[in-house]
């Protein structure tokens, strides 16, 4: 056991731990006592409800997370990777070709392990509380659609990645992140038109008082509105949300039908005036500035790994090769990730205070901002009451409840 098998040995269990403090934490500071700014909205059934919708995800994620570590662990110390290793190289079809089939059949076979926990997530947990409308063929196909989608746009970044790096010499991290970089830029260009409808359906919110409504709050902030879309989400979900993506001519705002169907035109635009805040206030392109150097970084950082015999030995690999430590390295950065993930969640929840101050700014009554936090609370079963220390490790926004005091208190 060298030193490399001990750091990402170390790293996952202590990971897998606070997992496991956190979700504890998280079920004790459920209260009985439901917040009195939420007595308007939750009746007793229903809080009762979101409740046990949390115990039951996190008794789920317990149940997944244990498997997929034991799994992993399992895979590893039994020579697997190495396994599958001998077993690509076997069909002779060079470095890129080996690459490409040694990941994907990893990936496969993890997707077609993880199959089971998603059905049961979707079709037990999200049916038992009411928001499951997915249906087996709608299932199917999202899948299926996914895994077209990472052959034939993963596939090329992926071969382009092993390549630099097995030909590129001592500038390949450089080609690889500008590589890299590109895509990130091109995909969320086209993603909202070509990508995104390829699962749900986008129509252009139909004329009338709540596009009145939108378009004139636009015009007061002087917002561009290309579009304004609303999305079949009731396809797979009763769960309401709305987004904002893409950029440059592409960008658009999109409003789940649910959210449309259970709020008012007032808490609408307030909605909206949430995700123009996002825009207002440069989140996009402050968090893909930080995604750009971030991958910058960790490409210096493979470059030197690559070279390193030990990392291969540490997985009881006969051989090195660049498409192996690709997945060794991602094991190895883990840590540094896990660190990293932390600050972006605190960037996150401070750039939700951001949005929802400039929203409750901005639109004519402030309290139709907090009457859709509260509103969206109950409609997705949120936890009213999570402990500080799991929405530090795991919440990109802040609980409703701290929202809306910051709202109020300007």
């Amino acid at each position: 056991m060298n030193i490399f098998t001990i750091i990402i040995l170390a790293a996952i269990l202590i990971d897998f731990t606070l997992g496991i403090i956190s979700n504890r934490l998280n079920l004790k500071a459920l209260s009985k006592e439901l917040p009195d700014e939420f007595e308007d909205v939750y009746d007793e059934e229903t809080y009762a409800k979101s409740q046990e919708y949390t115990r039951v995800n996190t008794k789920f994620g317990f149940i997944t997370g244990t498997f997929n570590l034991l799994l992993l662990l399992s895979f590893w110390f039994a020579g697997g990777f190495n396994w599958f290793d001998q077993w690509a190289r076997s069909f002779e079809f060079g470095v890129i070709g080996t690459g490409l089939i040694f990941i994907g059949a990893l990936v496969i076979g993890k997707a077609i392990i993880s199959l089971p926990f998603s059905i049961y997530s979707t079709f037990v947990i999200e049916e038992r509380f009411g928001f499951n409308k997915t249906d087996a063929k709608t299932f199917v196909a999202d899948r299926l659609k996914g895994l077209a989608l990472s052959v034939l746009i993963g596939g090329p970044l992926l071969a382009g990645i092993i390549a630099f790096f097995e030909y590129g010499g001592a500038w390949a991290w450089v080609y690889a992140w500008l590589a890299v970089t590109a895509f990130s830029l091109i995909m969320q260009y086209v993603a909202p038109t070509w990508i995104m409808p390829l699962f749900n359906k986008f129509e252009p919110l139909e004329d009338g008082e709540l596009r009145r409504a939108i378009e004139e709050y636009a015009d007061k902030v002087d917002f561009p509105l290309q579009g304004i879309y609303v999305m079949d989400g009731s396809k797979r979900s009763s769960k309401s949300n709305a987004f904002f993506t893409g950029f440059g001519k592409n960008k658009r705002i999109a409003l789940f039908d649910t959210i449309i169907e259970n709020h008012t035109k007032e808490e609408l635009v307030a909605v909206l005036a949430h995700e123009i805040g996002h825009y207002k206030k440069n989140h996009i392109v402050k968090n893909m500035t930080i995604s750009i150097l971030h991958t910058g970084i960790m490409f210096v950082l493979l470059s030197i790994f690559l070279q390193v015999p030990a990392l291969f030995d540490a997985f009881f690999m006969e051989e090195m090769s660049v498409y192996a430590g690709l997945l060794f390295f991602g094991l190895l950065y883990s840590p540094v990730e896990t660190i990293l993930g932390v600050f972006m969640q605190m960037m996150s929840r401070k750039h939700e205070y951001e949005a929802d101050h400039f929203a409750a700014s901005t639109i004519e009554k402030s309290e139709a901002m907090v009457d859709v936090l509260k509103k969206l609370s109950k409609d997705n079963l949120s936890n009213l009451t999570p402990h500080p220390f799991y929405v530090f490790l795991n919440y990109s926004h802040p609980p409703a409840l701290k929202r809306i005091k910051a709202i109020r208190n300007g």
